[in-house]
């Protein structure tokens, strides 16, 4: 099997899952207990704590642990929205975000909240200066995703961090996508917030990361104990924030020599199809992009056919986001681009990670070219 689906979950790296193992069997104490077999788990929280708060240009005590991206975004989006409940509250957000912030937004709305939702141009890229001209008196926040998960094109954050900085008004951003895949400073984006998931950089599942600017006042997500800061409760998954912290400081030692390899992989990619198939087209920035990520459109070929006869020859990619893949609905990110229904469901993910090789291009160069010609075949027999 090649896994090329790097962009829904990742393989969990060797020596991060050794790291985590021992609190999964002998140091699984409750980090809230007062005994030593809690406070070993306690320490380990705190270490993550610092590794992830390094990686990404924070302090420790601006970084907070949950389930998840989806719970993080819901977090911030919900939080800043009751922060504000006796007032009118106006949020921006990008039509190319993440399911979970764009389907909470359409709950907020229903709950009188005044949302809207940023066209992009042809390559996904939303303009610094339409943000600016959504604003209205009552914007308390703009959510714009650092990279999409669907093509990765990667947002200017920063030119539109400094409009929102002058203006006063809350920033948050989903960078589950780029965290350990492209250089992070929550100080140079100039965010307030920031979202990021371990299973997309190698840890593993069920942990999600929190950046909140220190001195933001914030309301708790889960009411209960103490746990983190008071505005998180419940006990902590000790075992998966172990393996954040160890995944997110192997991500970034390994970063630039991952980037290049990954980006001559993606090249050799689509020219490789290209040669076969010269219609292909290729969605998203062609250089503001992440590094392992495109999408491709094949003309009058269904790309759901195409996935599944990859599959066949053991090769894994994904038509769209993993989390709205078995709908039979066209890519929300591919239309906002101005794609036609017709070619939004013609299109294939591929998310290349640290593990993939230069073979693995081969074979899939070939499994596609080799799909591609067999749909045409059956559709248009000579």
């Amino acid at each position: 099997m090649i896994y090329a689906d790097n962009a829904a979950t990742t393989q969990i790296s060797d020596s991060v899952f050794e790291k985590m193992l021992p609190f999964l069997r002998e140091q699984y104490g409750n980090p809230s207990s007062q005994y030593s077999l809690g406070a070993k788990s306690k320490h380990s929280v705190e270490l993550a704590r610092k590794q992830v708060a390094s990686a990404i240009g924070a302090e420790p005590k601006e970084i907070f642990f949950t389930s998840g991206g989806s719970e993080t975004n819901n977090w911030v989006l919900k939080g800043v929205t009751e922060k504000y409940r006796n007032e009118p509250v106006h949020i921006i957000v990008s039509a190319i975000e993440h399911h979970s912030v764009l389907n909470t937004c359409h709950a907020l709305e229903k709950n009188g909240v005044d949302v809207t939702f940023l066209a992009v141009n042809s390559t996904g890229e939303v303009s610094p200066a339409s943000v600016e001209a959504a604003i209205k008196p009552h914007t308390k926040l703009v959510s714009i995703m650092l990279a999409n998960n669907e093509i990765g094109t990667i947002q200017p954050i920063a030119k539109i961090g400094c409009i929102l900085k002058e203006k006063g008004i809350f920033f948050h951003s989903d960078a589950v996508q780029a965290v350990g895949h492209i250089p992070v400073d929550v100080n140079k984006l100039l965010v307030d917030f920031l979202t990021a998931s371990a299973h997309k950089f190698n840890g593993a599942k069920g942990t999600g990361i929190l950046y909140k600017r220190l001195g933001l006042d914030f309301l708790p997500f889960v009411f209960g104990g103490k746990q983190e800061c008071g505005l998180r409760a419940g006990t902590e998954n000790v075992a998966g924030i172990v393996a954040a912290g160890y995944a997110i400081e192997e991500s970034i030692i390994g970063m630039n020599e991952t980037t290049k390899r990954l980006h001559e992989m993606v090249a050799a990619t689509i020219n490789g199809v290209r040669e076969k198939i010269p219609s292909v087209k290729v969605n998203g920035d062609a250089e503001q992009r992440l590094p392992g990520l495109f999408n491709l459109s094949f003309d009058k070929v269904s790309g759901e056919s195409l996935m599944h006869l990859l599959d066949l020859k053991g090769v894994c990619v994904s038509t769209s986001s993993a989390c709205s893949s078995g709908e039979d609905e066209p890519s929300h990110v591919l239309l906002a681009l101005g794609l036609s229904e017709k070619q939004a469901k013609s299109s294939i993910r591929i998310s290349y990670g640290k593990y993939n090789t230069v073979e693995d291009v081969e074979a899939i160069v070939r499994a596609i070219c080799e799909a591609y010609e067999k749909i045409m075949t059956t559709l248009f027999p000579v």
